[in-house]
């Protein structure tokens, strides 16, 4: 990727320069840094100060990575050895908050681009919480429930040094759900021999969990979806949607499209896509892929109606809306071009970045309202931020309750956007103004709390 942007003063290129430096074998932090060093320079212009006290050259580097060994036995007997990152990038909103990613894909590279956008995601939601990321890249699928419990206490005896609930509080990501974050907080209690419950987030609702903290991403990228619409004057009521994936994500967009009136027809994973045009069996697919974890040709297999594609991504069926919730860079130029000429209207990020700048700008240029992922898929964190403040004050809020402040937060996440982007000349571009507005947020706290 080149360093160099369109219109950028020279001290962004100087930053740009200097990322790429110190950072050349990390595609996907320098596609993330690039994506909001470029959108942001409306703002440095309109905010000399912003450039005068250094805030990017600062906010591009984390204040701290954390690179381990995770040593565990398997069920064999056999020594197995994997790496384990943390990386803090900003706490200057708050304490760090960022989930953990166990996929054998995870590399430095990948949880800097992921705690990177964190940042403005997290600031997005005016919850007081700053940016982080980790994870490793051991592999839970096909492992015993005990080899998972050994990985997990393993990886938290070098981990817990650095967490807490005033100063870093994980959550749940990519291979990463609530038998995981159970054996992770367990062993956190143990080793500290302190029950924070606050420390982390995507806990079990009997033990300290959040309502609507497992369907928070997907419902809020769906609300999301809703607001764009609704500026024009138009509803999720009687639309195709399309929708990547089958995990937690992609389960509660279908979940929460079919409560607003739409038909949710595509899920995928690695194998392929299916598409049932009847809307998909959310029992059946829960079925598939959380009780047998079985592949996605499975749903097809057993549901009359629907057809499995192997191989392929859902972007080549038509829909009105697209929601890509599986992962980074899953949606390209070419998929873009394909859901425009099929009429696509819009499309709200699930998951973190997984359209590409080619994609992206491929959207704006046909004008479909386009939702990144730091706004878009803004309510697991929001949620996340809900379940400190109960664990703070030892209460609990129902569903309903919870879902109601989820609605609220995401509209705030997108009128915050739309303002943005109208203040710095660009209407209706989300991209820019997400970026513009968690940006400002986080820059204004650095001037006020020096350079540290």
């Amino acid at each position: 990727m080149p360093a160099a942007i369109l219109t950028s003063p020279a001290p962004v290129q100087i930053v740009l320069d200097t990322v790429h430096a110190r950072n050349p074998h990390e595609p996907e932090f320098l596609q993330a840094v690039h994506e909001v060093v470029e959108s942001i320079v409306p703002v440095l212009d309109a905010h000399p100060q912003f450039v005068d006290g250094g805030i990017l050259e600062r906010l591009v580097e984390p204040e701290r990575q954390i690179v381990f060994r995770v040593p565990w036995v398997d069920d064999g007997g056999r020594l197995q050895v994997n790496r384990g990152f943390r990386v803090q990038f900003s706490s200057v909103l708050g304490p760090y908050k960022g989930g953990l990613r166990f996929h054998p894909s995870v590399n430095l590279s990948i949880v800097k681009f992921l705690g990177f956008e964190q940042i403005f995601k997290n600031a997005l939601t005016a919850q007081g919480i700053g940016g982080a990321k980790g994870g490793s890249d051991f592999d839970p699928h096909g492992r015993s429930d005990a080899e998972i419990m050994r990985f997990c206490q393993s990886f938290m005896n070098e981990l817990y040094r650095h967490l807490g609930e005033h100063t870093d509080v994980p959550a749940g990501d990519i291979g990463v759900g609530a038998r995981e974050i159970g054996y992770l907080f367990g062993q956190y209690r143990k080793v500290t021999n302190r029950h924070e419950s606050g420390m982390f987030t995507g806990k079990g609702v009997q033990w300290g969990g959040a309502e609507v903290r497992t369907e928070a991403t997907g419902y809020g990228a769906v609300f999301f979806v809703d607001e764009m619409l609704g500026v024009h004057g138009d509803t999720l009521a009687g639309k195709r949607v399309g929708v990547s994936g089958s995990g937690n994500v992609a389960i509660y967009a279908i979940d929460k499209a079919r409560q607003l009136g739409a038909t949710a027809v595509t899920a995928s994973d690695s194998s392929g896509y299916v598409v049932d045009d009847a809307g998909i069996d959310l029992g059946l697919l829960r079925q598939v892929k959380e009780i047998e974890r079985a592949r996605i040709s499975e749903y097809a297999a057993r549901r009359p109606g629907a057809r499995f594609v192997e191989g392929a991504r859902p972007w080549e069926v038509p829909v009105d809306i697209a929601i890509p919730s599986a992962t980074q860079n899953e949606l390209d130029g070419i998929d873009a071009e394909t859901l425009i000429a099929n009429g696509v209207r819009a499309v709200a990020e699930g998951a973190n970045m997984p359209s590409t700048p080619e994609a992206i700008h491929a959207f704006q240029q046909a004008g479909v309202l386009f939702g990144p992922g730091k706004a878009a898929n803004a309510g697991g964190v929001a949620t996340s931020a809900l379940e400190m403040s109960q664990n703070a004050a030892r209460q609990r809020w129902s569903f309903t309750d919870s879902e109601a402040k989820l609605r609220a937060i995401m509209a705030g996440v997108h009128d915050a956007a739309f303002a943005a982007a109208e203040r710095y000349g660009r209407p209706g571009d989300y991209v820019v103004g997400a970026n513009c507005a968690g940006f400002e947020r986080v820059a204004h706290a650095m001037l006020a709390q020096g350079v540290i």
